[in-house]
């Protein structure tokens, strides 16, 4: 960003004291709250996100700076649950995005499970091609692991994780054999989420080398004061 683009420092102080007003209105929403899906809670909620992205946004551009924590914006929280209070059945919606990194292990590992599987004398390409292809690679080894398992070992198989995330939805009465296999995921509500995790890169807190040096004494300073 060019220098006349930046923010002021007027500009700057003004979305701190906003984020300020945004964490009063937040807490007297929730010491006044009427049960656990007050509208006003989410209200302030979600005001607050928006102030905490613009000082955030205002901070580094004008000092290249950043806040110590994220707040999710008002877009990407969920909306508040409508769902029975006394659910009788759940489902638990799961997505695991991986990326093949190292093809030649992917193979290597589906193609061992095919020459157990074959017996004692296997199929030079392994069962059902496995050896030759990472269509059928990864058909064996998710045919063969749970994927937890596959969660846990991924880079014995040449995977690398991405995203993750895992919904426990709530719903009146268990459907009927079959009803959603055809598309499983296109009846999730948001509004019937009982509780959500996700993990992502985006969530990593991790500093690089050069934010070790330059915020070491802060660390330092933040360990003492937790063991006290």
């Amino acid at each position: 960003m060019s220098d006349a683009a930046q923010p002021t420092a007027a500009e700057v102080r003004a979305a701190a004291e906003a984020v300020k007003a945004a964490l009063d209105r937040h807490l007297a929403a929730v010491e006044r709250r009427s049960g656990e899906d007050d509208p006003a809670v989410y209200e302030a909620f979600n005001e607050l996100a928006a102030a905490a992205e613009e000082y955030d946004e205002l901070l580094y551009d004008r000092y290249d700076e950043v806040t110590p924590f994220e707040i999710p914006g008002g877009e990407d929280s969920l909306p508040p649950y409508t769902g029975p209070e006394e659910p009788n059945a759940l489902s638990v919606l799961i997505r695991r995005d991986y990326a093949v990194v190292e093809p030649q292990r992917l193979l290597a590992q589906a193609g061992r499970v095919a020459d157990i599987e074959a017996g004692p004398e296997p199929d030079p390409e392994g069962a059902n091609g496995a050896g030759n292809s990472v269509h059928a690679a990864l058909g064996v080894l998710f045919g063969e692991y749970e994927p937890d398992e596959i969660a846990s070992r991924h880079k014995e198989f040449g995977l690398e994780e991405g995203d993750s995330t895992l919904w426990v939805t709530a719903s009146d009465e268990l459907a009927e054999p079959g009803e959603w296999l055809e598309a499983p995921f296109d009846q999730a509500d948001p509004q019937r989420v009982v509780c959500r995790f996700d993990m992502s890169a985006v969530f990593d807190d991790d500093l690089d080398e050069d934010d070790l040096e330059g915020h070491g004494a802060e660390l330092d300073e933040a360990l003492e004061d937790a063991d006290r």
